[in-house]
């Protein structure tokens, strides 16, 4: 909370620099974030008895996103552009999980400062708000490796270095510089000096905040298209790879990893068929039908969420392809949400698994993840995984559809918010915004998207019975 408060500090000064409005909003903001980190410290403050434990771990994360999105959108309620407190803590728990579904209609309305901490909740959000207290933990001999399993529960984290410490210092170097190089990209491309900060923050973070109500297209050029194309992909690729290729000098690693090059793979069939589509439809170019749906697959892939058109006019082909690839996501490691790419994968080869069996019921199969075989648990906690998922999906979508939102627009705004992708399709499209659904149906979008950011395992057993058992 403190360091919360901290942050809340940036689009302070820069509003107070720049005489621009609702500096008041992010002074009683930090205000109210800081008292209430004051009073925990005071009030909760001792000496722990012993290291921080799995479950005490998965219930700190599961707190900290959840204090981190309600604070963090103080500043948004305290201003005239959010009506309410339940879209503001809409607004910031969309920024923070990186999933860029918002709830203005008119994007351009807002001020600097609020486009700023909307863009930089995604940038900070995107590396993981715990991952910054996981430079300070292990200092402390707080457990900071059960915290960093909590974190990133059910997937297959790489650790880089040996202390999480240096890990994590790791991790923000490079996430640093690429935010730095996309911005001069941008510059260089035309686009203004705050426009490209706040898109180097969105695009890295795989957000999809955007300071125009057109997003991308607002800016009507394709060089910067190309441009937010390459660090979106670059985005959904996990961190441990960007380690290899920048600091180890291993790109030969990094394209044989099995899961880059599915990624990759995934992109350009999805890629070609949408163009194929598009161009068939006519009207376009190929250059241009090339670049819109090169442009619309790696922001849904990447779960990041821009818009360069409004896919839900597309052919129900290409709205269909664009729906698989929220499911998918990005890399494991990644800022990307989605089920990974290596879950997808690993899941398919498990398919194929099961029909060798049925063809040759007397041989042992392995599944592989890449050069390494897949122990059995791992398989069940994929599976778990997926079931967990659907089960969300299915739930939500229920509550959606029972305040009188149809059927489209309720299924996908679930998909859209668990996954962290943003847009989807029917009203929540590339051209609508969720700032009309009821109250109850923000509130359960708010809840998956913290779900899905923490991967469901982690927010869900919270919820249970058995967690809170002596």
């Amino acid at each position: 909370m403190a360091a919360l408060a901290a942050v809340m500090l940036v689009p302070l000064a820069f509003a107070i620099s720049q005489d621009q409005r609702d500096a008041e909003a992010f002074l009683l903001g930090a205000a109210i974030t800081l008292a209430a980190a004051a009073v925990m410290l005071l009030v909760g403050y001792r000496r722990p008895r012993h290291e921080l434990r799995l479950r005490e771990a998965i219930l700190l994360v599961v707190l900290a996103w959840v204090g981190t999105c309600v604070f963090g959108g103080l500043p948004f309620w305290f201003t005239a552009d959010y009506t309410s407190f339940t879209d503001a803590v809409f607004e910031s728990t969309s920024g923070f999980t990186t999933t860029g579904a918002t709830v203005i209609a008119d994007v351009d309305g807002l001020s600097q400062p609020v486009h700023l901490w909307r863009c930089f909740s995604h940038w900070l959000g995107g590396m993981g708000i715990i991952l910054l207290g996981l430079a300070v933990l292990p200092l402390l001999g707080q457990g900071g490796n059960v915290l960093y399993r909590a974190e990133f529960s059910g997937s297959s984290s790489e650790r880089l270095r040996p202390r999480i410490l240096e890990t994590a210092r790791s991790l923000w170097r490079i996430y640093i510089l690429l935010t730095m190089l996309e911005m001069l990209c941008l510059l260089a491309a035309g686009m203004g000096v705050f426009d490209a900060l706040c898109h180097a923050f969105s695009t890295l973070g795989t957000g999809g905040f955007s300071t125009r109500t057109t997003s991308i297209a607002g800016f009507d050029s394709a060089l910067i298209e190309y441009i937010v194309i390459v660090f979106m992909l670059l985005g959904g690729i996990s961190f441990a790879q960007h380690y290899r290729l920048l600091v180890e000098r291993q790109p030969r690693a990094v394209l044989n990893d099995y899961e880059v090059r599915g990624y990759i793979a995934i992109a350009a069939a999805a890629t070609l068929a949408i163009c194929a589509s598009l161009y068939a439809a006519g009207g376009t170019d190929f250059e241009a039908s090339l670049r819109a749906s090169m442009f619309q697959t790696i922001s849904i892939l990447t779960t990041t969420g821009f818009v360069t058109d409004d896919y839900t006019l597309w052919s129900p082909l290409a709205q269909l392809i664009l729906v698989v690839l929220m499911f998918i996501g990005g890399c494991t490691g990644s800022t990307a949400g989605g089920l990974k790419v290596a879950r997808v994968m690993l899941l398919l080869k498990l398919i194929r698994r099961e029909f060798r069996r049925v063809t040759e019921p007397l041989g042992v199969f392995r599944v592989r993840a890449g050069d390494v075989v897949v122990p059995e648990h791992a398989i069940c906690g994929l599976l778990n995984l997926v079931f967990l998922a659907l089960l969300v999906m299915l739930t939500a979508s229920m509550v959606l559809t029972a305040t009188g939102i149809d059927l489209v627009t309720a299924v996908s705004a679930v998909v859209a918010c668990q996954f962290n992708v943003g847009p989807g399709l029917g009203s929540v499209g590339p051209a609508g915004n969720y700032g009309d659904l009821p109250v109850l149906a923000k509130w359960t979008l708010t809840v998956c998207m913290i779900a899905g950011r923490l991967e469901f395992y982690s927010f869900l057993v919270v919820m249970t019975t058995m967690f809170w058992r002596r």
